[in-house]
C-alpha cells in the first residue's frame, strides 16, 4: 500500500499515541514539525507527530501553477468554492495515514487529528467519518467545507473538537472558524474554540494552548 511521504518526529519511548497534522496551501510537512519541541506533555504520553505532504497540484486560484495543495481552490471567496472530488481524495488518504498507526499498534482512542487552514478542511472529514474512535481533532485557522455533505460515523458522534482561530486573520475570515462551530453544534458536537489577536498564523500561546489540549484528548483515553 503507498501513503503520502510525511515527516515523522518519534517520542523518546515507544509511541502510544499519534497526532496527525496537515499543513496549509503551500506548505509542506515540515512547515509545522519544528513547533513539537516547544509541546510539554506528560511522560506517559509518547507521541508520534506524522506531518505528511501534500501533492503538487494546479491550483486554480495560483493561476493554474503547481503548487503543494490537498485539493483545488476555485475561487477565495467567503463561500469558498472548491474541488470537492480532490479534497475526498485527500480524505482517502489521510485515513488510510490513520489507519496506519493503528496497524503499528496505537489504539485509535490515542491518534489525534489536526489540520491548519486548507489542512484544517480536510482534517474535519477525516475525522468525523472515520470508522474507529479517535481521540480528538484540532482545526486550526480553517473552515469546515464539507459541512453540508458530511456523515460522521457513529465511532465518531462524540468525538472532542478544539477550533482556533485568529481575530484578524486576512486569509480565512474568523467568521468562517465561527461558521464551524455552528455547524458541528448542528451535527450533535460540543466543539470548544479558542480565539486570538492574531492573523493566518499560529502563536505562542496557540502553541501552548494546543499541547494542553493533546494532553487532555489523550488523558481521556489513557492506557491503563
Amino acid at each position: 500500500m503507498t501513503y503520502l511521504s510525511c515527516v515523522e518526529i518519534e517520542p523518546k519511548q515507544a509511541a502510544n499515541a499519534s497526532v496527525i497534522w496537515l499543513h496549509g496551501l503551500g506548505a509542506n510537512g515540515h512547515d509545522f514539525a519544528p513547533i513539537v519541541p516547544m509541546f510539554a506533555l506528560p511522560k506517559e504520553h509518547q507521541v508520534r507527530y506524522v506531518f505528511p505532504h501534500a501533492p503538487e497540484i494546479k491550483v486554480t486560484i495560483n493561476n493554474g501553477y503547481k503548487m503543494p495543495a490537498w485539493y483545488d481552490i476555485l475561487e477565495i471567496t467567503l463561500e469558498r468554492k472548491i474541488d470537492m472530488p480532490g479534497l475526498m481524495v485527500s480524505v482517502e488518504q489521510v485515513q488510510k495515514l490513520i489507519q496506519r498507526e493503528i496497524d503499528r499498534g496505537i489504539d485509535s482512542t490515542r491518534i489525534i487529528v489536526a489540520g491548519f487552514s486548507q489542512g484544517g478542511a480536510v482534517a474535519y472529514q477525516s475525522a468525523l467519518t472515520f470508522a474507529e474512535p479517535l481521540a480528538g481533532l484540532m482545526v486550526m485557522s480553517s473552515y469546515f467545507a464539507t459541512h453540508k455533505t458530511v456523515e460522521p460515523h457513529k465511532h465518531n458522534l462524540a468525538l472532542p473538537i478544539h477550533i482556533y482561530h485568529g481575530s484578524a486573520d486576512p486569509v480565512v475570515a474568523e467568521s468562517l472558524g465561527l461558521d464551524a462551530i455552528k455547524h458541528l453544534e448542528t451535527l450533535g458536537y460540543a466543539p470548544k474554540y479558542s480565539r486570538y489577536p492574531a492573523e493566518h498564523t499560529v502563536t505562542p500561546q496557540q502553541i501552548n494552548d494546543i499541547s494542553q489540549h493533546i494532553t487532555q484528548f489523550l488523558t481521556m483515553n489513557i492506557e491503563a
